[in-house]
């Protein structure tokens, strides 16, 4: 199915096909965070996997070039969360100090809408489109008129849905991070007792770094490292995008990333290449499934930039 011809659908309705959900006694809640600045370590330099020190743009703040649907590898940055970085800066006097954030992090889900609540762009909409753990930033997608009018420190508040959500009909497919409105576009469709679900790239779960021994797979996500050249070429991920949805073979999510046979996770790409060891395009996890109740159909119209209608055209991809 090409998803970006998907005829579009009133909340709540899903296209002929499209698997049974609990989604009517789902609970949805109000999160807020602000547009978080730019972090530098003690050292400004990154020491890569070849040795070299480079001086690069990382995470955090607004990104004002690239977005969703742009490349993620062959980027000059490091980590690079291309869109507006969301941070809640409260502390809270009961549990740990961190609790808004961490609230933040699981709330929200990739597709639910964000509004601007503070600023000169006061009242505009955005996506959540990922979260990078360690850094611990939900990533937001807004048209880039919006994002030149926002300023570091802005507020806004998501209407977080989506943890929760399950299939009723398929009790071993795992959802995390997965908001109702994205499975409703992606093209997910039910057939003799298998989820056909549109891809990308796969990926050896062998080239999976940082993020491993993480004990959830709510808060963050998980790096692909690109340092064996001969893989990257097989398995084309030189061309990944930022949004790009990709299967991670095989690999269990469930309770954090574990490598198990007979299991794939599919999900996001949601920050660009790094030459630090271990680390690489980070992908946070939206469903956890047994492989042969999945039928992964690869279509290059399966990132979100097409899927949730943020963009028209994706940027031309790097040559396999």
């Amino acid at each position: 199915m090409d998803v970006q011809q998907a005829p579009v659908r009133e909340a709540g309705t899903y296209a002929p096909g499209t698997p049974r959900t609990n989604e009517a006694r789902m609970v949805a809640v109000a999160v807020g965070g602000q547009v978080a600045h730019p972090i530098i370590r003690a050292s400004p330099y990154r020491i890569g996997r070849d040795g070299v020190l480079r001086l690069l743009p990382g995470s955090g703040g607004i990104v004002l070039n690239r977005r969703v649907g742009d490349a993620a590898v062959g980027v000059a940055g490091d980590h690079v969360e291309a869109g507006v970085s969301l941070h809640n800066n409260g502390r809270e006097v009961v549990g740990p100090r961190d609790g808004p954030n961490r609230a933040l992090m699981f709330y929200a889900c990739v597709g639910n809408r964000v509004r601007v609540v503070s600023g000169p762009a006061s009242g505009a909409v955005g996506t959540v489109v990922g979260k990078h753990g360690g850094i611990n930033h939900v990533i937001v997608d807004f048209e880039p008129q919006v994002t030149r009018r926002l300023l570091i420190g802005d507020r806004m508040q998501i209407n977080a849905y989506g943890q929760g959500f399950t299939l009723p009909d398929f009790p071993e497919v795992s959802l995390l991070n997965l908001s109702p409105r994205l499975l409703r576009r992606w093209g997910v469709r039910a057939s003799r007792g298998r989820l056909r679900i549109p891809i990308t790239h796969t990926v050896p779960s062998q080239l999976m770094g940082s993020g491993m021994g993480r004990s959830e797979g709510v808060l963050g996500d998980l790096d692909i490292q690109l340092s064996d050249k001969g893989l990257v070429r097989r398995f084309r991920l030189g061309s990944l995008r930022l949004g790009d949805l990709v299967a991670l073979c095989p690999l269990d999510y469930r309770f954090g990333p574990s490598r198990r046979q007979g299991t794939v996770t599919v999900g996001v790409v949601v920050h660009t290449d790094s030459q630090i060891a271990g680390h690489g395009p980070g992908v946070t996890p939206l469903l956890i499934a047994p492989r042969d109740r999945l039928r992964l159909v690869r279509a290059p119209s399966a990132n979100l930039a097409l899927v949730l209608g943020l963009r028209r055209n994706l940027t031309p991809a790097a040559r396999p």
